[in-house]
């Protein structure tokens, strides 16, 4: 049987399921709302459920790695697309978990039978992408909970990220998805630890720099054409740089997360630091990013950019920059390159 035929009986295979059988994984979302429920709102969309979730799909590296800290490893039916090695905490979980390099199609999470999709980015969702698995809407029909981490919350469902608000992109956000989770999944006091854990390491980390200088740092990936893509204002890394001690140099451009940029302006903006940004590969660690940082130093054009002649150019992940339990690891990693006379280990 071809994927969109399983995919095309599946879904009258769910209808007719919530309409004459109780209890089935999944059910179409006006049935749902028993004395039990809990609800939770996910970038304007309400999410519900009777009981704890049982089958969670996890696609892109933060969701992978929430599902891994709140404890539902043994839930997850799937797991795609790691821009990096997961953390070391985090290592034996995923080496019992499926995963697929690529994000499935549509066809291919509905053979999954999944009751949750979390999704570490909104691109997951949208209806211009590639690999799309459908809007959040058109998966809530089939009975399938849906959540986007709300840092990256688009305007409207079957967008990327397009009007991204700006104070969404917040620490605060990513606690309150992991209560949010925990309370959705039946772990809210995991997740409560979970929100202790790295509130109490990033509070450790401000404190530090509190009364230091503020080095302006750029996000800075070298493409194969000769241009440069910058982290802008509303992706999640500048939110670490300032809890590290930093300014994101590039923070006044907020249209995207990923900024396309030339030479020009790199020099221009002259940081004091720059981090590269390697991806997306599962085996990935910081120093497959050292290729990047080669070819940053060895561009003559650079040669007098402060963070050159200070030796200041160093692999980094996109992994790390990204709104998920990795914070307060990836705070403190730019907290020591960026400080490293106040971080010496």
């Amino acid at each position: 049987m071809t994927p969109s035929v399983f995919a095309r009986l599946r879904t009258g295979a769910l209808i007719a399921c919530a309409i004459v059988v109780t209890g089935c994984v999944a059910q179409p979302s006006q049935e749902v709302g028993g004395a039990n429920a809990v609800t939770r709102a996910n970038c304007g969309i309400d999410i519900t459920v009777d009981r704890p979730p049982q089958r969670i799909y996890a696609a892109y590296q933060p969701s992978i790695e929430i599902a891994h800290a709140l404890g539902v490893t043994d839930r997850l039916v799937g797991t795609a697309f790691l821009d990096a090695t997961v953390l070391p905490e985090y290592q034996d979980a995923q080496a019992k978990s499926a995963y697929v390099e690529k994000l499935p199609s549509r066809d291919e999470l509905l053979t999954q039978n999944p009751d949750f999709v979390l999704s570490g980015f909104n691109g997951v969702f949208a209806k211009s992408a590639q690999n799309s698995v459908g809007t959040r809407a058109s998966l809530q029909e089939l009975g399938v909970r849906t959540w986007v981490l709300s840092p990256l919350c688009p305007s409207s469902d079957g967008l990327a990220d397009e009007a991204i608000d700006p104070k969404t992109v917040r620490f605060d956000n990513v606690y309150a998805d992991l209560r949010d989770l925990g309370a959705l999944w039946g772990v809210s006091d995991r997740a409560e630890d979970v929100v202790t854990q790295l509130s109490s390491r990033i509070a450790v980390v401000r404190s530090k720099v509190e009364n230091s200088a503020r080095p302006r740092v750029a996000v800075v990936t070298p493409k194969d054409d000769g241009s440069y893509t910058a982290a802008g204002g509303i992706d999640f890394v500048t939110q670490i740089i300032e809890a590290a001690g930093g300014v994101n140099a590039f923070a006044d451009l907020t249209e995207r997360r990923n900024v396309q940029i030339g030479a020009e302006e790199l020099i221009a903006r002259d940081p004091d630091i720059i981090l590269t940004s390697q991806c997306c590969k599962s085996t990935y660690t910081r120093a497959d990013g050292q290729p990047q940082v080669d070819r940053i130093v060895g561009n003559p054009a650079f040669a007098n950019l402060t963070a050159v002649r200070a030796g200041a150019v160093h692999p980094f992940l996109f992994a790390d920059r990204a709104a998920g339990v990795r914070i307060a690891h990836a705070t403190e990693l730019v907290a020591e390159l960026i400080h490293p006379d106040l971080f010496r280990r």
